[in-house]
């Protein structure tokens, strides 16, 4: 093996914007080979398009503007630069797209590899748009023996055990892993195997950004063939991250604890949906309880609190201590510019001109629908993208109303378990102290009604969200809960929650996932059902 210098490109690209694509996967090789002296330089799956490009694939344009900047990459290469990269390629034959990867110099193409595992499972549906490849990718570079695979073919199918008795200097993975809690240990589990069976090392490149409710981490890797990972790029972070294959470890590499990883991927989530959607500001109802401080602070560490408008509705119903939490992490955040409009005049406008007799559920949607008008008012007038607060336990059971609190563009705790809302205030203010401690220390209370508590409709969270991960994450059914040990009645009725209220996630606004399934593409069920 003769030493290489490999850059692990973790460029954050746009779905469709091929220009810029371009614009950033030029610069990057220039600056990899200009500053880091590069070999070879190592994009993501599908990095050209953009991951997923969905429908995109199936306009002409689209393919033809694919090729050209293609054509435009080779020739514009440094010399002596290697690129990997990812993109969909039209079959000239069968008129479908390969997902594939172009292996080139300025001056050669020197291989061309299509994936041959296509996933269609979960948030992914390549099937849809893509053929499968059939042969497996070895090539020569620098005295050097690679390996190219693309994302789920290491994932399934060991295709490493085909390349026997081949030997390989290195296994490169190029991929599209979406992040969500645990991820990143299983996809070093899952390589670790592809080391052994090859006795090579291994790349795996990822890309860096949020895309629509998908949020990629990075955190590319490299293993040696005893599978010890070796180097690692940040999380959610751009970077070009130098991997010298003659280089001795000195120090090991180190993921970061879960909550600041999620964390992180939030803040990434926002801040690219926002940019990318050609917004720079936003605006959000802000109460002084819990999902809307973690909001706020998500929010502003992802734009700027320049670029983050918070707005504070009162009502007869709402406590002296909520205002007084609201300002108090105003002050924290060093935040001047908000506003703070009482709902009460419009309130008992509505309920004269509804003029018959109201019931509590009636009086409690009017208030949030008020609020989400004005809201909406608000993002209008200033050209601001309204984020919506709701955490994933009240989407569940439909503790929400509709066109109400469910009001928004963006969910950005919409994928976030109430009991994780506290475990993020926590790890925030770790950082710096910005959420007053009543906020996170007090019962939990939607202040649509006097003395109300989220506890008169629900179990506890700490409860809640246990049944709600059995039942939605793990499939459990109704009897598996209640023989783990919680009461039947309470899982009965949560049970008949979430079945009622799908309507309602049918309609809420999109969110970042970070959990293993979401309320998003990758769980659809039926609105209208006779199972339960």
């Amino acid at each position: 093996m003769n030493k290489l210098n490999f850059v692990l490109a973790q460029v954050n690209l746009t779905v469709g914007d091929i220009d810029n694509n371009l614009y950033k996967i030029l610069n990057a090789c220039h600056e990899a080979k200009n500053f880091l002296h590069a070999d070879i330089i190592i994009f993501p799956e599908l990095a050209l398009s953009g991951y997923p490009p969905e429908d995109l694939l199936f306009r002409h344009e689209f393919l033809e503007k694919i090729s050209s900047a293609l054509t435009n990459i080779q020739h514009n290469l440094p010399e002596n630069l290697c690129i990997i990269l990812g993109y969909p390629e039209k079959n000239s034959l069968t008129k479908q797209c390969h997902n594939s990867a172009i292996v080139m110099t300025k001056n050669k193409i020197i291989t061309n590899y299509r994936k041959q595992i296509l996933p269609n499972n979960g948030v992914f549906d390549e099937k849809r748009y893509f053929i499968e490849g059939t042969k497996n990718c070895v090539f020569t570079y620098k005295k050097n023996t690679i390996a190219l695979f693309i994302c789920e073919d290491l994932w399934k199918v060991h295709l490493t055990e085909k390349m026997k008795p081949s030997h390989t200097d290195f296994i490169i993975a190029i991929n599209a892993s979406p992040f969500n809690a645990g991820k990143i240990q299983t996809r070093l589990n899952k390589m670790k195997v592809h080391c052994k069976l090859a006795k090579s090392g291994l790349i795996y490149v990822n890309h860096c950004c949020g895309q629509d409710d998908l949020i990629f981490d990075g955190s590319s890797f490299v293993l040696n063939s005893d599978g010890k990972m070796i180097c690692l790029a940040p999380f959610a972070s751009e970077s070009l991250q130098l991997f010298d294959s003659s280089a001795s470890v000195k120090k090991l590499p180190r993921i970061i604890p879960t909550q600041e990883q999620l964390y992180n991927a939030l803040v990434l989530g926002v801040r690219d949906y926002v940019k990318k959607n050609h917004f720079e500001k936003v605006v959000l109802g802000f109460s002084g309880g819990i999902d809307s401080s973690l909001t706020l602070a998500i929010a502003t560490d992802a734009l700027g609190k320049e670029n983050v408008l918070p707005v504070i509705m009162p009502s007869q119903f709402t406590s002296e201590l909520s205002l007084t939490c609201a300002k108090a992490q105003l002050k924290n955040m060093g935040m001047k510019t908000y506003r703070n409009i009482s709902i009460d005049s419009l309130f008992n406008e509505f309920i004269t001109q509804l003029n018959f007799p109201t019931e509590i559920l009636t009086i409690q949607n009017i208030q949030a629908r008020i609020r989400a008008v004005l809201l909406m008012g608000i993002s209008n007038e200033t050209n601001s993208l309204l984020l919506n607060t709701s955490n994933k336990s009240e989407i569940a059971v439909g503790y929400s109303t509709l066109y109400g609190d469910m009001c928004g563009a963006y969910a950005v705790i919409k994928d976030v378990w109430k009991t994780q809302v506290y475990e993020l205030c926590h790890f925030r203010n770790q950082v710096s102290p910005i959420i007053p401690l009543d906020i996170i220390t007090r019962p939990p209370t939607a202040e649509l009604a006097h003395n109300q508590l989220d506890t008169d409709s629900l179990p506890p969270y700490d409860i809640l969200d246990k049944i709600l991960i059995m039942y939605i994450e793990e499939e459990k059914s109704m009897s598996q809960i209640i023989k783990s040990g919680f009461d039947k009645t309470h899982v009965k009725k949560i049970i008949q929650l979430i079945v009622k209220n799908e309507y309602k996630r049918k309609q809420s606004p999109l969110g970042p996932k970070i959990t293993p399934l979401a309320f998003t593409r990758e769980r659809r069920y039926p609105i209208t059902s006779g199972f339960f």
